[in-house]
Order: structure tokens, then C-alpha cells, then sequence
């Protein structure tokens, strides 16, 4: 018996939409993460995108832990002498774009290269519990049943 390789022809993708209503960020991009690459699959090679299209609704409402809210920080350069800048996770998620938190966590998550950026294009996140996504039928994932760690209940 041989191993089993995966072809991209062979793929299956299916969507998935999770509330991230309550849960932690970091638990909840390790769930999306899996599915985005595949892992929870039974045919995963790694080469190719077998993942599935990830649709996560109530961004806005995610939970840090501990001091997370107003000491993490993001960093990035604009590419001027003295450019960099910084913003904390509270007014990110204050702000305009509070699904770019989560974004990022999962982005992090993702191996760099073709791949990762390829399969980060099946994640799509929205702040509000509207998406655009009803004709895809997607099936709701509870990720606060997985384990009672990923709700952090305020």
C-alpha cells in the first residue's frame, strides 16, 4: 500500500462559518487555521490546497486574554527612515477594521509562500453577523464545543 497524494483536481472544498461571538482570538485562529490548510482532513497533503472556505461572522466581538486588549501591539515599517508605526489591539478593534485582528492571527498561522497566501484568499471575515455567503449553504462550526478554554465569558 502506498501513501496517498492528494491532486488538485481531486479537491473537495467546502464552507464553513463559525460565530467568533465570545470566543479567543488565539484559539479560534488556530480552528481556522486547520481548516484553511486542510489538516482536518483525511486526504491533507501538504503541497496542495485541500482546505475549506472559511467564513467567520462577529469578528468585532472576539475576546484577548489577560492584558492582551490594551498592551499587545502591532508593528510595521512604511519603508521611511523612522517609519515605523504601531497600533494597539484595542483600538484596532475600536477602529474601523476590528476583523483585522483576527486576520492576522490567522495570517501568522499560515505558512509564508504561494501556498499560505493562496489558501488565505478561502478566509473571509466579517465584523457584523451579515456576510454575502447564504448561497454557498454554509455549515456552522461550533468552535466553543471543541474545548471549554476557547469561550472566555466576561
Amino acid at each position: 500500500m502506498s501513501t496517498f497524494v492528494q491532486k488538485p483536481a481531486e479537491v473537495e472544498k467546502k464552507w464553513v462559518i463559525i460565530d467568533a461571538e465570545g470566543l479567543v482570538v488565539g484559539r479560534l485562529a488556530t480552528v481556522i487555521a486547520t481548516y484553511l490548510r486542510g489538516k482536518h482532513k483525511v486526504t491533507y497533503t501538504p503541497h496542495v490546497d485541500d482546505g475549506d472556505n472559511v467564513i467567520v461572522i462577529n469578528a468585532e466581538k472576539v475576546v484577548l486574554t489577560g492584558k492582551k486588549y490594551t498592551d499587545k501591539t502591532y508593528y510595521w515599517h512604511t519603508g521611511y527612515p523612522g517609519g515605523i508605526k504601531e497600533r494597539t489591539a484595542r483600538q484596532i478593534i475600536e477602529g474601523r477594521f476590528p476583523e483585522r485582528v483576527l486576520e492576522k492571527a490567522v495570517e501568522r498561522m499560515i505558512p509564508r509562500g504561494p501556498l499560505g497566501r493562496r489558501q488565505m484568499k478561502n478566509l473571509r471575515v466579517y465584523a457584523g453577523s451579515a456576510h454575502p455567503h447564504e448561497a454557498q449553504q454554509p455549515v456552522a462550526l461550533d468552535v466553543a464545543k471543541l474545548n471549554s478554554k476557547n469561550v472566555r465569558s466576561a
